[in-house]
């Protein structure tokens, strides 16, 4: 990847992040970003698209690294974030996607390039033997 090509260059528009939108997801391999402000707060990839992006916004802390990411944003001393509060902040961001055969390598290399706040594991930079 060049410096002036953009690492997002082949990922959809940015589209609320909705069940609506999520619905239309491919079920196909893939990386998806979650934008907060327009700027990318997670990078993730999955084997299905649409079943990963309907599990963040409507899953639980345990089936979802986002999910509990922004759960424990949410905290607040004595009360836990809701699986409501959870989704509402989601909804309030934007999603992206692009389809990949190389989904992981695809989602290390914006990973490091991007450090997103949500992926809390920075993968290693490859060594050059």
């Amino acid at each position: 990847m060049s410096h002036t090509e953009d690492p997002l260059a082949g990922f959809t528009p940015p589209r609320p992040y909705t069940r609506d939108v999520v619905a239309g997801a491919p079920a196909a391999p893939g990386v998806h970003l979650v934008l907060d402000g327009g700027v990318v707060a997670y990078v993730g990839y999955t084997g299905d698209l649409r079943a990963r992006l309907r599990q963040h916004l409507t899953g639980n802390r345990d089936s979802s690294v986002l999910h509990d990411q922004v759960g424990q944003l949410l905290d607040t001393p004595g009360r836990a974030a809701t699986r409501d509060d959870i989704a509402g902040w989601l909804g309030r961001c934007e999603v992206r996607w692009q389809e990949t055969d190389n989904p992981e390598g695809t989602k290390e290399a914006l990973v490091l390039a991007l450090r997103p706040r949500f992926n809390r594991q920075v993968p290693r930079p490859l060594r050059q033997p």
